[in-house]
């Protein structure tokens, strides 16, 4: 399996939600794991605001980054390119969707184009409406 993983599925997984448990079978089992700029952005910045609203304290917040960067070495980096900026200024199959969402289905329609059974790994029903309309293949199932 090879997947493209959304910055809720990978929160989930680093922050020991209920859907996390399921989300680390499916990026265990995962012969390639893909993720975006967005993704790593958005994890460090729900770290950084869980600390500033003191949900999570500095060493917890220390251990959790040092997990996203240790998984973070064996993924495959897609970079938010002028391409993927330009897809997501189009409409996608089921709107609204929201500026962010478009950046990782845009990043995930760029990835799959290079990565041929791409699937997405995503939480989050927008981003798996959309997905599902674009023919992905979307975990969890």
């Amino acid at each position: 399996m090879i997947v493209y993983a959304e910055s809720s599925a990978v929160l989930a997984w680093l922050l020991g939600e209920t859907a996390g448990s399921r989300v680390s079978q499916i990026l265990g089992k995962s012969e390639i794991v893909v993720v975006s700029d967005l993704t790593i952005l958005e994890c460090e910045r729900a770290l950084i605001r869980a600390l500033a609203l003191h949900e999570i304290n500095p060493s917890a917040a220390g251990k959790i980054r040092a997990r996203l960067d240790r998984a973070a070495a064996h993924w495959h980096l897609w970079r938010i390119s002028s391409e993927i900026l330009q897809r997501a200024r189009h409409p996608f199959p089921t709107e609204p969707v929201r500026t962010l969402d478009a950046l990782h289905l845009a990043s995930a329609l760029a990835a799959r184009s290079a990565i041929p059974g791409l699937e997405l790994l995503s939480l989050d029903e927008c981003i798996r409406r959309a997905g599902e309309q674009l023919g992905f293949r979307l975990h969890p199932a």
